[in-house]
């Protein structure tokens, strides 16, 4: 080896040491609050109330994870970002946490160097139009204007689509979902495209959603899923079992209605005690505490708990749970074993 590689040698080394020294759990604990990226606005998802109070599924996300590190659901600066901003948002450390409707992908997980902690929603792209445009598929939109959210894996996606269908379209790029909206109603494109999810939201906010139907062909596989920085797996393991404790606990009926009756004692189902940290350490294995889990739960509910508040059948956004149920219901939801 000739000294100029020794000297690359050993600056990776010293790289390496840096990056592995410099948590990222250890900085939330130090400043006392979680940086949560989140979309800018996309109600059910991550949007602010009337009393600017964030709300939706991701934002829950974010306050499970605050308080399973911070024993505080409240201890978080919701930081709003766009499709193009939100990457630079995590890389430069302006976020701990991107917990953004993002599709896992090869690309962001190896090229980009995000590590993404597990699926929390899994969804597929689809098209909004307006009911009275007479089309009935997605088939029919050949040489139609689209919407579509500018760097986006829908923007991938539709010429994909398109181009396999042997179709033309013209493509209307926005920066944001109320960039979109607003372009869409105002007629400047014949549909919108983007996660069926994401449409389902944005009709739930139109003055007359009816007005607007969802074509039936989901043309993509979008596994939505929180991330965060490669090479910090302390930081990944704190997020990613912090999501599978609220998958888990809607599979063992812990919810926030008798959590804290469950955590009282060490009851007779083992994997429930682990959880809440009445038995075992694996709290002190995440370096938190043993009522991590707990905290976390309590912040929002279990997932089941979650889904049906924000984005559920019952909620303006009216999503059945379909893939997103437990397995054990037919669903993809699945946490590995607490032990």
């Amino acid at each position: 080896m000739n000294k100029s590689a020794i000297l690359g040698a050993l600056a990776l080394v010293c790289l390496s040491a840096g990056a592995s020294g410099a948590g990222t759990l250890d900085d939330v604990k130090a400043r006392g609050t979680l940086n949560c990226g989140v979309t800018t606005r996309l109600v059910g998802f991550a949007a602010q109330d009337a009393n600017d109070e964030w709300q939706g599924f991701d934002v829950a996300i974010c306050r499970a994870v605050a308080a399973a590190v911070l024993g505080d659901r409240n201890a978080v600066k919701f930081v709003p970002t766009t499709g193009k901003t939100r990457f630079d948002a995590l890389s430069t450390t302006e976020v701990d946490l991107l917990a953004r409707n993002t599709t896992w992908t090869f690309s962001r997980d190896v090229d980009e160097r995000f590590e993404f902690v597990g699926v929390n929603y899994y969804d597929g792209q689809g098209f909004l139009v307006p009911k009275e445009m007479p089309v009935t598929s997605a088939k029919d939109l050949n040489g139609a204007t689209i919407c579509v959210l500018n760097g986006s894996t829908s923007d991938l996606n539709l010429a994909d689509y398109f181009r396999k269908n042997n179709m033309g379209f013209k493509r209307l790029a926005v920066e944001s979902n109320v960039e979109g909206q607003k372009e869409y109603l105002v007629g400047a494109c014949d549909a919108y495209t983007a996660d069926m999810s994401g449409l389902a939201s944005i009709r739930a906010t139109f003055e007359v959603p009816g007005e607007h139907i969802l074509l039936p062909e989901i043309i993509s596989k979008e596994p939505l899923a929180p991330l965060v920085r490669q090479g910090d797996s302390e930081w990944a393991d704190v997020v990613r079992w912090t999501l599978n404790a609220l998958i888990a606990a809607e599979e063992l009926g812990i919810t926030s209605a008798n959590i804290v009756e469950l955590s009282a004692q060490v009851g007779d189902v083992p994997e429930i005690n682990r959880i809440l940290g009445t038995e075992g350490n694996l709290g002190e294995q995440l370096g938190l505490t043993a009522d991590w889990a707990k905290n976390a739960i309590i912040a929002g509910g279990n997932y089941g708990e979650i889904f049906e508040k924000n984005i559920g059948e019952a909620s303006p956004i009216g999503l059945a749970r379909g893939l997103n149920a437990q397995w054990t219901d037919g669903g993809l939801l699945y946490a590995p074993p607490f032990r």
